[in-house]
């Protein structure tokens, strides 16, 4: 800990889960099979929808993007907190720092933009069906796609920029277990309220705006499907959404419990906690939601599987 003021910090000391020094070797091992289960089901969803034709539709191409999104963003958080857990010094550089938060920053925000694409693909399949493949083309996915990726981008270019230009000259012991941007700005020496209040607005905007898109989405969604004269009918058509529901509920759940609270009440034990949700277990549990459970995908995944073991034979 460098506790001279005119001394710059040049790294910082993760101590995210230091009050359960006894039991990082069981994390250890626990965070390790989940996110070896994470890379692995991902690997399957991305494999199978490149390998089955008949999953070459808008709806699984996003849930391409948004797996290989989520497989990078477990990747800039994971592998370093599992070193850690297992050394004594747990440190990174204040470059390294800056790298890692524009990082799972591009992705997070991507990852939500990402959401508010797949309501509306939802929304075109059921509520203009007969022109849905040609409204939702090929070019207008990767627009999407593209869209989310820079809202992303500059989001990320410019909370890690407010961020990392504030003096940091005190501590240099981070109570977390990567670098989010509470635990950091915390240990800034001095706070400007303007640099606070644009990073605030940028949450709001990353967050509420993409939220909002998707209630409009869904409100025209349930309105189309109260139309429908059968129950059976209206059933299996709100069934296509209720995945996309449950990620969205989680996402935003947790997301808006880091970012969009007053930092007067910030709390590093229930943010490491938090954060543990939506950096391993929901990555974890979203592929399963999305598609394992999905009839179409898992015939799809057999197909894949069966003709992957016969050209092998």
């Amino acid at each position: 800990m460098e506790r001279v003021n005119e001394t710059v910090v040049r790294e910082f000391v993760f101590l995210g889960f230091s009050s359960l020094a006894r039991l990082q070797q069981l994390l250890f091992v626990i965070f390790l099979l989940l996110y070896l289960f994470t890379l692995g089901t991902n690997a399957v969803i991305v494999t199978t929808i490149v390998l089955d034709r008949a999953l070459h539709t808008p709806m699984y191409f996003l849930l391409a993007i948004l797996s290989c999104s989520e497989t990078c963003y477990t990747f800039v958080i994971v592998p370093k907190m599992l070193v850690d857990l297992l050394a004594q010094k747990k440190t990174i550089s204040f470059v390294g720092c800056a790298i890692q938060m524009f990082s799972f920053l591009f992705l997070g925000c991507s990852h939500s933009f990402l959401l508010a694409a797949m309501g509306y693909d939802r929304y075109m399949a059921i509520c203009n069906p007969l022109r849905y493949t040609v409204l939702m083309g090929h070019g207008v996915c990767m627009g999407l796609v593209a869209a989310a990726c820079a809202c992303g981008f500059t989001v990320s270019l410019v909370t890690t920029s407010l961020v990392f230009h504030l003096p940091f000259h005190s501590s240099n012991q981070l109570h977390h277990f990567f670098c989010d941007i509470s635990p950091v700005l915390k240990l800034a020496s001095q706070h400007s309220g303007l640099s606070q209040l644009v990073i605030f607005m940028l949450g709001v905007f990353v967050l509420v705006i993409p939220l909002l898109l998707i209630l409009v989405s869904y409100v025209r969604i349930i309105s189309a499907i109260l139309k429908i004269p059968s129950s059976i009918g209206r059933y299996k058509t709100f069934s296509t959404c209720a995945s996309h529901l449950i990620v969205v509920t989680v996402h935003y759940g947790c997301a808006s419990f880091i970012y969009l609270r007053p930092k007067t009440n910030y709390s590093s034990g229930q943010d490491t906690l938090i954060s543990v949700s939506y950096t391993i277990l929901t990555p974890l549990f979203n592929p399963v939601i999305y598609s394992l459970r999905n009839k179409e995908f898992k015939s799809a995944l057999r197909r894949t599987i069966g003709q992957t073991l016969y050209s092998l034979n």
